[in-house]
């Protein structure tokens, strides 16, 4: 699983009394982000390090305290995006000029890092779940990221969708049992094309899958 560690930050002294309003300095200490025993990967996976434990935040003495220790708890859970976080931060009602003054320090501090979240999706979706690469696109749309950061990510993917929807293809053949070829053919392809992958490399796979099946050719893939 791949977890991304913020610079450390001073701990946060307890606010003078409830209702004080924080100053930009006031808020510039906050307690670092570190990923607990049990967060959830970006796939939703549990992390095999151990189980979630409570956790005990410190009382808030603003509205914009309050909102960043909400955000923390989040991030102590899962990677977020910057939209995904504005979206944290509007649900708590705070006026628009302070949302971004909170999204603008969690990204110095490296709290928001969408370049490494964007990482933790190709690991999860491709390498874990077998997602081609529309399939891995849909997910970084869906989570909000940058539509530049998206397109670089995916260039910078390794081009070997064709091997591994084969790889795919024939760990799935593997379930089917004994339905005939023509009724495993029909489910491969539907199966394939919901990881996103292109009709070509459907047909590609498909194929390699039944002659695996039917002691064909080697397909010359590695397995897992």
């Amino acid at each position: 699983m791949v977890h991304f560690e913020p610079k450390a930050e001073p701990d946060i002294k307890p606010a003078a009394a409830a209702g004080t309003r924080a100053t930009t300095k006031r808020r510039g200490a906050l307690a670092t982000v570190s990923y607990l025993p049990g967060a959830q990967a970006p796939d939703g996976s549990a992390d095999d390090a151990g189980t979630d434990d409570a956790i005990d935040l410190p009382e808030a003495g603003s509205d914009n305290e309050h909102a960043e220790q909400v955000l923390l708890q989040r991030l102590r859970g899962r990677s977020l995006s910057i939209s995904e976080a504005r979206g944290v931060l509007v649900g708590l009602d705070l006026p628009e000029n302070e949302i971004e003054e909170i999204i603008e320090r969690f990204i110095r501090l490296d709290y928001l890092d969408e370049a490494k979240l964007a990482e933790q999706i190709v690991y999860s979706q491709h390498e874990r779940k077998g997602l081609g690469r529309s399939g891995v696109q849909a997910e970084m749309r869906r989570r909000g990221l940058d539509k530049e950061l998206i397109a670089d990510t995916l260039d910078a993917m390794p081009d070997d969708e064709t091997e591994r929807a084969i790889e795919v293809a024939i760990k799935r053949v593997q379930q089917l049992g004994r339905l005939d070829d023509r009724t495993i053919d029909r489910r491969l392809n539907a199966f394939l094309m919901r990881k996103g992958y292109p009709s070509s490399v459907v047909r590609e796979a498909v194929q390699a899958a039944l002659d695996s099946r039917n002691g064909g050719p080697s397909s010359g893939v590695r397995f897992q």
